[in-house]
């Protein structure tokens, strides 16, 4: 293990500009004396903390061109690495397994003392295993973050990583109130709304979490603010892996939080969504699916033992429930929210 160094502590934050690396560097800027290095491509989208600050640096660029920040890079003590890619193979490949060694290739391995890798929930089993499907039907995402991990395990610096794997984040706000940028699940609350008229009839048997991205940020700080030490995880290897979500929700049950807020009424027996109909409705509304989709719906609980929500570390959820993130996100009891059918 690298020694401490003395003064306020140098963290590197990937990613910066996106919803999760500025709720980090926000939460870092208020509640740490530490030296902000944020590595971004469009300055222009950093909204949530002040560019100019005398704590912050920016290092714009792309992840896969790191070399002109190679020296920033091996002054960092810690390192917070969000940034990520999906869609286009090539370049998910690229940046979510290439660009990961070439980073930790250009750290001071005399100063590093901790590395934050952000991994996703969904390459994990109940028990934080690698799923197998995950290579074998995952998308080009879900295959390049099971590869990086499975790279990570292997690598000389692993006893100085802690692998965070979050579940579905919600953040920002469905309006223009909240400086952090909107997450694409809180932004799709608009759409989901639009279809309870036909949830709230539907039942099924599935669960999933979710977290916040505030409180992701509150369990980040902790970690990069406190000292480093071997995974203290039961069973696990030299990475420590930390699945951050709230306790488990079924969707029965997120189907009628949803209906309560918006004061849309749920009627007391519904339909089964068995697998028969689950296909005729992907059918009925021209949905496309691939193998990891399908793998998806049979799976049906995405859930995990242990989650890591802030309370484990001995901190407050900023929103431990759904109406709480409904709240925070400025969702409207009743009105639209946007374009599209409301209920």
């Amino acid at each position: 293990m690298s020694a401490a160094t003395s003064g306020p502590q140098r963290i590197l934050i990937t990613g910066a500009s996106g919803c999760v690396g500025q709720y980090i560097a926000d939460n870092l800027l208020a509640n740490s004396d530490a030296q902000l290095l944020l590595l971004l491509r469009d300055p222009s989208k950093l909204s949530a903390v002040p560019a100019d600050h005398p704590r912050i640096t920016l290092l714009v660029g792309d992840l896969r061109e790191l070399g002109p920040h190679a020296e920033a890079i091996a002054s960092a003590d810690r390192i917070i690495h969000t940034a990520t890619a999906w869609g286009d193979p090539e370049r998910a490949q690229a940046v979510n397994v290439v660009a990961v060694k070439e980073l930790l290739r250009l750290t001071d391995p005399e100063r590093l003392q901790q590395v934050i890798y952000f991994s996703t929930a969904s390459i994990l089993d109940r028990q934080l295993q690698l799923l197998p499907e995950a290579m074998a039907y995952g998308t080009e995402y879900i295959q390049t973050k099971a590869t990086c991990l499975q790279d990570l395990e292997r690598h000389p610096l692993a006893p100085r990583i802690v692998a965070v794997f979050p579940t579905l984040v919600f953040g920002g706000s469905v309006g223009t109130a909240d400086s952090h940028p909107t997450s694409y699940l809180t932004a799709g609350l608009k759409e989901a709304f639009g279809w309870l008229w036909l949830a709230r009839w539907l039942r099924t048997d599935a669960s999933f979490h979710f977290i916040h991205a505030a409180d992701i940020a509150t369990v980040c700080a902790h970690l990069a603010t406190t000292p480093h030490g071997p995974n203290p995880e039961p069973g696990q290897g030299p990475v420590r892996r930390l699945v951050l979500g709230q306790a488990p929700v079924t969707i029965n049950g997120a189907v009628a939080s949803l209906c309560r807020w918006r004061r849309v009424w749920v009627p007391p027996v519904g339909i089964d969504l068995r697998g028969w109909l689950i296909e005729g409705l992907i059918k009925l509304l021209r949905i496309e699916v691939n193998a990891w989709d399908r793998f998806s719906i049979q799976q049906r609980h995405f859930v995990h033992q242990p989650v890591s929500p802030p309370e484990r570390f001995g901190l407050v959820s900023f929103a431990p429930n759904l109406d709480a993130v409904l709240e925070t996100a400025g969702v409207p009891h009743r009105g639209r929210l946007g374009p599209g059918r409301q209920p």
